[in-house]
């Protein structure tokens, strides 16, 4: 990039390059060498367009390989999967004449029905933040931009350009924002792209707490902050929120009003200066030599990591893998009409597709077996029950039924949220009268958020979630289905008995253009195991073809703020596997409720069959602390932290309770501050109890004897219990007993 001195542009040539001068370009001025910045739509896929271009997925977009969407990635629980989709994508971007590629999103799943949780990776904000990181720095190490989305809170999308996310600063910390924390502070993505809606009433475009305050000051983002396309209400009030770059263009009347903010006094000049300098550090993207993109390798590619996502959720009496028999049965217009991706504007132009009914028909002739095929139900207007009848017929003469059911891509995509939990009627009945014929059942899914399973789940013999595996879904299914490839994949997300006992359920998607985040830090699994909430599968169950056992796990303080632990893990089974190591901690630590248990650390390990090995984990800061809202920051009280390893996050197989220092933290006592904090306060204290003690004792009370009447003391502010007391303790004198520079703690009056 070279060197473009701000300060000699005239006010008009920096308005202009805060708008984007197409739908996917920035401004360029060739009189000053400044080019322009190609963008496209991502995650899983570079979707460029050429032609008819839009931000939804109306057009078509250059032909590119469609990786595992996030959400199956999510389930992979594998920063290997994720570096490779990252660094494959780059190598697209680059031969397709794309500098910065949109995603990855890294919103949470508060709600089962979101409408683009096949965007999202978890509802966990650790493993989505490690995920991201991961992906941005592989991306970008191949020379092409990330822009890591919607920031923030952007959980829904029912009324998304108007709702406003109404969620107290805790929840927010500590789990909308800590993903894209992690992201920004460890892998600097090239841009931060801001949300359609409001957060607490402000639009997040002109969001100077969000992009300003805790993005550039507090996390020390150095990159360009863009609009979602069409996310700017008000261009000069975006501007001094911290925004830089307004998508898409042409923006005639945007570039004006800043023009005209700037002569008005409205914003300042500098403010602009600082943003032009931020969009024309993009151009370091630009003019990277092009890469040649093997296409043929990709889906190869594709293919593989694909198999490392699926979750294997039941498996009933080791029907899976499947054995040499004689004939199976197919059924489902999925088998030949694959849903692999989702809707909107991450709709990838895929370069092929493999067909499960294809692969499966190939892969079981190896072995002499018979595939017969129904389509079962239909995507479009048909007579059902007529399919339904013949797939019954079909499977009372099979050895086993294998049935390609989810949700059609115009019930769940951007744009909207879903509003059921359950699969289409039709496919339910399928599901059920095919069970009750065939001699053994094994499902399928296909599907961008999780599904009920409850009208079928005990009627069928054997279930592989494989959520949407992108285009090359169809030979990954076949190789797990076959045994080629043991299931790896576990849950991102829990799979709920009912949509009621879910903790968003009477908060989501909100009324009268507000959500209230009522579950507060208590998403997904932290709800459903801090109120013993029973799931039909948990956050991080999935099962293998193989046994897996844990042992020896050791924990030990590293430091006041973390700990270092390991476990040993070995194959106890017949063939080569991937297991996830999951680590939680659990603690009533510090004056908040916290959840039963947080995933704290984890890893994805290759073990041969017979296979011992030792794995180490960090449980670092992020992991053990909390939001103080009364210090506004960050806090490791000290304390015990249960380090347990875990099957998924309701199974623990092994813990040890380790005890940290945590944090030194001076008591922000004032007079305002109720007796029981003064009281329990390390330097006041007990200077004061004595006092207390001794005015007490003239009433055969005492501060320790439990009575109604001390209980209701300790609970009153201390201004109010010197006024009560007339003078008998002075204020003065417990202030001073704080403010003695040799005492760790301070007071405010």
């Amino acid at each position: 990039m070279k060197y473009v001195d701000v300060t000699t542009l005239t006010l008009e040539e920096k308005a202009s390059l805060l708008t984007g001068a197409g739908f996917w370009t920035t401004t360029a001025i060739p009189a000053q060498n400044i080019g322009s910045v190609t963008f496209a739509d991502g995650p899983h896929g570079v979707r460029h367009q050429k032609h008819g271009m839009d931000h939804l997925g109306l057009y078509n977009s250059e032909p590119a390989t469609c990786f595992p969407p996030a959400v199956a990635v999510g389930s992979s629980w594998s920063v290997e999967v994720a570096a490779r989709i990252g660094a494959a994508l780059a190598r697209e971007a680059r031969a397709l004449g794309v500098d910065v590629l949109l995603g990855p999103g890294v919103n949470i799943k508060r709600s089962p029905l979101g409408g683009r949780n096949f965007e999202y990776y978890s509802e966990d904000p650790l493993l989505s933040g490690v995920l991201a990181s991961t992906y941005v720095n592989a991306l970008q190490e191949q020379g092409v931009g990330a822009s890591l989305k919607h920031f923030a809170a952007n959980d829904q999308e029912t009324e998304r350009m108007v709702i406003s996310s109404d969620v107290d600063e805790r929840t927010l910390r500590e789990i909308h924002l800590s993903a894209f924390e992690r992201v920004v502070t460890e892998a600097k993505p090239a841009t931060v792209m801001c949300s359609y809606n409001k957060i607490n009433g402000v639009h997040a475009s002109e969001n100077k707490w969000l992009l300003t305050d805790v993005l550039r000051t507090e996390w020390g983002y150095t990159g360009a902050v863009i609009s979602d396309w069409g996310a700017v209400r008000t261009r000069p009030a975006a501007a001094a929120a911290g925004l830089d770059l307004a998508m898409p263009g042409p923006g005639e009347y945007a570039t004006q009003s800043l023009i005209e903010a700037v002569k008005s006094g409205a914003v300042e000049e500098a403010t602009l200066d600082a943003a032009v300098g931020r969009v024309l550090g993009l151009t370091a993207f630009t003019g990277t030599d092009p890469a040649t993109a093997d296409l043929g390798a990709h889906h190869d590619l594709a293919r593989e990591l694909a198999a490392e996502c699926a979750v294997l959720l039941k498996n009933k009496d080791k029907v899976l893998p499947l054995k040499p028999q004689s004939s199976l049965l197919v059924v489902g217009e999925f088998a030949q009409t694959p849903r692999y991706q989702g809707g909107g504007s991450s709709h990838v132009n895929a370069t092929q597709v493999d067909i499960p009914l294809q692969q499966l028909e190939g892969r079981a002739s190896a072995n002499g077996t018979t595939v017969h095929y129904c389509p079962g139900f239909s995507l479009e207007p048909a007579d059902e029950d007529s399919l339904r009848e013949a797939a019954v017929a079909a499977a009372r003469a099979t050895d086993i039924a294998i049935i390609f059911a989810g949700n059609p891509e115009e019930e769940e995509s951007e744009g909207f949220d879903r509003r059921r939990l359950e699969l289409p009627p039709a496919q339910v009945q399928l599901i059920k009268a095919v069970a009750a014929a065939a001699p053994r059942t094994v499902v399928v899914l296909a599907n961008g958020g999780v599904v009920s399973l409850e009208e079928w789940h005990d009627d069928v013999d054997a279930i592989l979630e494989g959520f949407l595996l992108g285009q090359g879904g169809g030979k990954a299914i076949t190789d797990l289905l076959f045994g080629d490839i043991s299931p790896s994949g576990r849950l991102a997300e829990t799979i709920p008995y009912r949509l009621k006992d879910t903790p968003t359920f009477l908060s989501f998607p909100g009324e009268q253009e507000h959500v209230r985040y009522s579950e507060g830090v208590m998403v997904g699994y932290r709800y459903y195991e801090t109120v013993d909430q029973p799931v039909r599968y948990p956050f991080g169950h999935g099962l293998s073809y193989t046994n897996f056992e844990v042992s020896d796990l050791r924990a030990e303080a590293a430091g006041p703020d973390t700990i270092a632990a390991t476990v040993t893990v070995t194959n106890t089974g017949e063939v080569a596997a991937k297991h996830v190591v999951q680590m939680y901690v659990s603690t009533a630590a510090g004056p908040v409720q916290r959840p039963e248990r947080t995933l704290a650390a984890f890893t994805k390990i290759l073990l041969q069959a017979g296979e011992t090995r030792s794995v180490q984990l960090t449980l670092d800061r992020r992991a053990l602390r909390y939001w103080d809202i009364t210090r506004s920051d960050w806090v490791v009280p000290s304390g015990n932290y249960t380090i347990q390893v875990a099957e998924n996050a309701s199974e623990v197989l092994l813990q040890q309770d380790v005890q940290l220092d945590g944090d030194e933290l001076a008591a922000a006592l004032s007079l305002q501050s109720d007796v029981a904090e003064w009281v329990s306060h390390p330097v006041a204290g007990p200077a004061l109890r004595d006092r207390l003690n001794q005015i007490m004792a003239a009433n055969n009370q005492h501060l320790d004897d439990d009575s109604e009447g001390t209980k209701m003391m300790l609970s009153m502010p201390m201004n109010q219990i010197l006024s009560i007391l007339g003078g008998a303790i002075d204020g003065d004198w417990l202030l001073a007993m704080l403010n003695e520079p040799s005492q760790p703690a301070t007071a405010t009056a």
